[in-house]
C-alpha cells in the first residue's frame, strides 16, 4: 500500500514537468528513478504541462534527450485538455487556431475543423512566433462572434535565451482589443486536473499533484480535491509558501524525496 507520508493511501500521481522533472532541459536528480518506480509498480501517473506547442510524442522525445523517460501516453498537455473540453462543449465544431502542432494535432484528433471562416471558436495557444496578421484575424473573428478560448494563462515562458511572452500576454492584448476575456483551460484551472484524472481513470481522493508553483500546480490540485506536494526544485522557494492563503499537504526539496514511498 502506498501512502503520502501522512497516512493517506495514494494510487495515482499527477506531476508538473518544468521545475519538477527538468529544469531548463536539465534533469532534476531523482526524477527518472521516480518515474521508473511508478512504472515498475504499475502506478497510474501523468506528467502535466501548460505548454501547448508540442505533441506528447514530441515531449517524450525531448525529455528522453534530457535523460527522463516518459512514454507519450503518460504526458498530458494543456492542448489535450483544451481539445477534450471543446469536444464536450461543441462536438465536431470548428476553430481558428493560433498555435503549433501540439494544439492543431489535438484538435484534429477530436474531429475539429480548422478554419478562418466563421469558426465556433478562436483558440489561442503557445507558439514560437506570434504573427501580427494572425492575431489581427483572431481579433476580428472574436468581434464577429467567435468564442475565445486559450490553452493557458501563463504570461511568460522560459527559453535558453531568457523569458518569452506566452499565451497569457497575447490573450491580454486580444482581450484589450475585443473586450472578450478568454476561457483558460490549463492550470490553474482545476478542469485540467480533472481531465487528466479521467484520462487515467483515477479518483481525486487517492491522487496527488506534485508541482513547483503555488499559484498554478498547488491551487489547481487543491481545487480538484487532490493531495498536493510542493517541491522546491523549481520556482517557489520555502519562504514564499506562507504568503499564500492555502498550503500544500507537503513541502519537499525535490521528487527524489518521494522515491522510497512508491
Amino acid at each position: 500500500m502506498v501512502h503520502d507520508g501522512e497516512g493517506h493511501t495514494i494510487t495515482s500521481y499527477l506531476m508538473d514537468m518544468d521545475g519538477v522533472l527538468v529544469h531548463e532541459e536539465h534533469p532534476i536528480p531523482g526524477a527518472d528513478e521516480l518515474l521508473k518506480r511508478l512504472q515498475d509498480a504499475e502506478r497510474r501517473f501523468l506528467v502535466l504541462t501548460n505548454n501547448s506547442i508540442y505533441t506528447p510524442r514530441d515531449l517524450s522525445a525531448r525529455l528522453g534527450r534530457s535523460g527522463i523517460h516518459v512514454p507519450a501516453d503518460r504526458i498530458w498537455t494543456s492542448a489535450l485538455a483544451t481539445a477534450r473540453f471543446l469536444d464536450t462543449q461543441r462536438p465536431g465544431g470548428s476553430a481558428y487556431v493560433i498555435g503549433e502542432a501540439g494544439l492543431t494535432t489535438a484538435l484534429h484528433q477530436i474531429g475539429y475543423i480548422l478554419t478562418e471562416r466563421d469558426p465556433d471558436y478562436v483558440v489561442l495557444g503557445e507558439t514560437r512566433t506570434y504573427s501580427f496578421e494572425a492575431i489581427t484575424r483572431a481579433i476580428r473573428l472574436i468581434r464577429d462572434g467567435a468564442r475565445f478560448i486559450a490553452t493557458n494563462p501563463d504570461p511568460v515562458g522560459p527559453s535558453t535565451a531568457g523569458m518569452l511572452p506566452a499565451t497569457g500576454s497575447v490573450a491580454a492584448m486580444v482581450t484589450k482589443a475585443t473586450g472578450s476575456v478568454p476561457y483558460f483551460v490549463g492550470k490553474p484551472n482545476p478542469l485540467m486536473m480533472r481531465s487528466a484524472l479521467r484520462a487515467i481513470e483515477a479518483h481525486s481522493e487517492s491522487s496527488v499533484m506534485i508541482g513547483d508553483r503555488m499559484d498554478t500546480d498547488i491551487v489547481a490540485g487543491l481545487e480538484a480535491g487532490m493531495r498536493t506536494v510542493l517541491v522546491l526544485s523549481g520556482l517557489t522557494t520555502a519562504d514564499e509558501v506562507d504568503r499564500y492563503p492555502y498550503r500544500p499537504n507537503r513541502v519537499l526539496d525535490s521528487v527524489a524525496d518521494l522515491i522510497d514511498e512508491i
